[in-house]
């Protein structure tokens, strides 16, 4: 046990030192198995998790994902959401703030990302609102937190990683990720009213638009909901009537949605040759990166159990006889941290093989954990000193400062507080509709 924590303190140093995570997982993985075992054995195991890994059919859900948001990105569909949700709540004060949140969770539901989500929408709504007269601080934090949805609504890369690291069903973890995605677009919401209360200046309402206007604008989003609809329904077995009789696997649904993705694009003649080949070549880039990751966290999880670490922290707290809750507060304490480090999906890889015993020895329920796991690090995503979409949204935007974004997010920050506290008190709400499966 002593071994592991030793391990886990050389990751943590050599991340700061500015190592690739996947590095670093990996190159401690291999020194700590070498010791364990021996380096003939190390070297066996490593390279067999690089072949499973690079073979593993339930994988292939990652790219076809992330094939999926890139293709809706390049078919305009950002903007379209953004103009709908606008017709729809731009009247309000704070209208074109909320309407931020509601497209960036419109989109979230395609992407898949929570970086892509906020750095996508800050290029298109941030000039909208400043031309309205917005303060810098409720535009760049409407973008920034509802960028974090991301990776919550479905569907999500980091999900799919989670439900193959912990053998959960990914199908039940997308569906459960919709009632607690639907409760942060509504407590962003009543973030923007809360930041317009206290300042009606920051978010001056917009123009009223026409039912028919409004109509128009739904025009353009028909296509996305339908592929949305189609993907998730066919994994919920909604579809499962005749004549239609159609029920998807995560790996069928994350290629109709694919292709579905490339065909609204090619409609849109939004695609041409060359850009298709920058789409296949960006996704499998990374891909490629999400897999060095998998691949290093794989071989830094072998280690772990080998040293012992999750079955000797669960002893020390059968040990001590400490209570569910407090262990599991401690858990979300220690990811809040380590969010201000890591980025979230590098964060999921190096904790989830050591914390998953524990809470499922503790007799939490795996898709529950699972969803309030993405919950916190959506947290971390704008929780300063460190917080991801914070700094993306700067680097697209530029002419602001970090300190101005940060200043902006608190009450969305405390929003997700209050919800995950929800989540936690109230885990039917998470397993409500995966238990309707």
């Amino acid at each position: 046990m002593i071994e592991s924590l030793i391990g886990f303190g050389a990751v943590l140093i050599l991340v700061l030192l500015r190592m690739p995570i996947a590095f670093a997982m990996g190159i401690v993985g291999m020194i700590g198995l070498t010791y364990e075992t021996n380096f003939r054995a190390a070297i066996s195991l490593v390279s067999r998790l690089i072949i499973d890994t690079s073979q593993d059919y339930g994988l292939s859900v990652v790219p076809l994902f992330i094939l999926m948001g890139l293709f809706v990105n390049k078919g305009g569909i950002s903007r379209e959401l953004y103009q709908v949700s606008n017709a729809f709540l731009g009247h309000f004060r704070g209208g074109l703030a909320m309407a931020t949140i509601a497209a960036c969770g419109g989109f979230a539901a395609i992407c898949g990302s929570s970086l892509a989500t906020a750095a996508t929408m800050s290029k298109v709504v941030m000039p909208e609102m400043r031309k309205l007269g917005y303060s810098d601080e409720l535009s760049s934090a409407s973008i920034a937190a509802g960028g974090t949805l991301g990776i919550l609504i479905p569907p999500s890369v980091i999900l799919v990683i989670y439900g193959l690291l912990t053998e959960t069903s990914i199908g039940k973890l997308f569906i459960a990720g919709i009632i607690p995605g639907i409760l942060g677009i509504v407590f962003y919401l009543i973030a923007v009213q809360i930041s317009v209360f206290r300042n009606p200046a920051a978010g001056p309402a917009g123009r009223r638009f026409s039912l028919s206007e409004k109509l128009q604008a739904l025009r353009g989003v028909w296509s996305v909901l339908l592929l949305f609809f189609l993907v998730i329904g066919g994994l919920y077995g909604a579809l499962d009537f005749w004549p239609i009789h159609l029920t998807f696997s995560p790996t069928e649904a994350a290629g109709m949605g694919a292709m579905g993705a490339f065909l609204i694009a090619l409609s849109r003649s939004s695609l041409s040759f060359r850009e298709t080949l920058t789409v296949l070549k960006e996704a499998a880039t990374t891909t490629a990166q999400l897999f060095s990751v998998l691949i290093g966290a794989w071989i830094f999880s072998n280690f772990v159990n080998y040293a012992g670490l999750p079955e000797g922290l669960k002893d020390m707290i059968v040990g001590a006889e400490l209570s569910p809750w407090l262990v599991m507060t401690v858990i979300i304490l220690i990811y809040v941290a380590l969010g201000c480090v890591f980025e979230s999906l590098s964060m999921l890889l190096l904790t989830v093989p050591i914390f998953f015993p524990i809470v499922i020895g503790l007799g939490y329920d795996p898709v529950w954990f699972g969803i309030v796991v993405v919950v916190v690090t959506e947290i971390s995503l704008i929780t300063p000193p460190v917080g991801l979409n914070v700094f993306i949204l700067k680097s697209v935007v530029g002419n602001i400062s970090v300190g101005t974004i940060f200043r902006g997010v608190t009450p969305f920050w405390i929003m997700d507080i209050v919800r995950l506290l929800i989540l936690m008190l109230f885990p039917w709400l998470v397993l409500f509709l995966p238990s309707q499966m």
